[in-house]
C-alpha cells in the first residue's frame, strides 16, 4: 500500500495572531472572494467622498509579504486600477491608488533566482507598486500599519506573508523545516519510508543543487501528476 499526504498549509502571522482581523490573508478560494469584495468596497467608499483626496487611507493598499502571492496580488491590483477600473467612477480617480509591497527580505520572490527577483521588482515598480524591502512590520491595527517605525494609514492592509505547513511532519515523526514542511527525497518520498509520499505545501522538495523548490502552484501540480 501507498500513502500520499497533501494536507497543505495555513497562514502564519509570526506570533501576532491579533493582526489577522485587520490584515486578511489569501490562502483559499473563499479568502480570494472576500479579498476581492474588500478591494471593490474600498473604491466604492472613495467614490462616495466629496473630496476623495482627503481620505488617502481609503485607497492605500499595503501588502505584507513579497513572495509569489504578494507579488502576484500587487501586480493584479496595479493592473486593475490602471485599466479595469479606469472609467468606472465619476468622483474618484483609481489612478490615485497607492500600492505598497513590504517585506523584510532583501529582494522580492526570495525563493527564485536573483535575476528573476530583480526582473519582478523592476516590473512591479514600473506598474506603480512601491516596493519596500528590508523593512519589517511592527504593528497592524484598525488605522493601518507601522513599517520600520513609519506609520502608514491604510484601511486595506493585506497579509501575503508566512505559511505554516500542516502537522504532517509531526504525524510521521520525520525531519521538517522551520515552517513544518516535510523534507522529502527527490522522488517525493519520505526518507526511509518509500511507500509514503508528501506533495504540495506540506513538502520541502529539493532541486538538483539541493535548494528547495518554491511553494507555488506549478510545483504542487507537477508533484500531483508525478504521484
Amino acid at each position: 500500500d501507498y500513502l500520499i499526504l497533501a494536507t497543505g498549509a495555513k497562514g502564519s502571522y509570526f506570533g501576532h495572531d491579533e493582526w489577522a482581523k485587520f490584515a486578511p490573508g489569501l490562502k483559499t478560494l473563499r479568502d480570494g472572494i472576500r479579498l476581492r469584495s474588500k478591494i471593490l468596497r474600498a473604491f466604492e467608499r472613495a467614490e462616495l467622498q466629496e473630496n476623495p483626496e482627503n481620505r488617502p487611507e481609503l485607497f492605500t493598499f499595503v501588502l505584507v509579504g513579497a513572495g509569489p502571492t504578494g507579488c502576484e496580488t500587487a501586480g493584479a491590483l496595479a493592473e486593475m486600477v490602471r485599466y479595469t477600473l479606469k472609467s468606472d467612477f465619476r468622483h474618484f480617480d483609481p489612478g490615485l491608488t497607492r500600492i505598497i509591497l513590504v517585506d523584510a527580505a532583501p529582494r522580492v520572490l526570495p525563493s527564485f533566482s536573483p535575476a528573476l527577483s530583480e526582473k519582478a521588482r523592476v516590473r512591479l515598480e514600473k506598474m506603480g507598486v512601491e516596493v519596500r524591502l528590508g523593512q519589517t512590520v511592527e504593528k497592524i491595527d484598525e488605522e493601518g500599519v507601522i513599517v520600520s517605525g513609519e506609520r502608514i494609514n491604510s484601511l486595506n492592509v493585506l497579509w501575503m506573508a508566512g505559511v505554516t505547513a500542516s502537522p504532517a511532519g509531526q504525524w510521521l515523526g520525520v525531519e521538517t523545516d522551520r515552517v513544518g514542511r516535510v523534507k522529502v527525497a527527490p522522488d517525493l518520498t519520505v526518507p526511509g519510508c518509500p511507500e509514503i509520499f508528501v506533495v504540495g505545501d506540506t513538502a520541502l522538495v529539493p532541486e538538483n543543487a539541493g535548494k528547495p523548490l518554491p511553494g507555488v502552484a506549478q510545483v504542487a501540480m507537477q508533484g500531483g501528476r508525478y504521484d
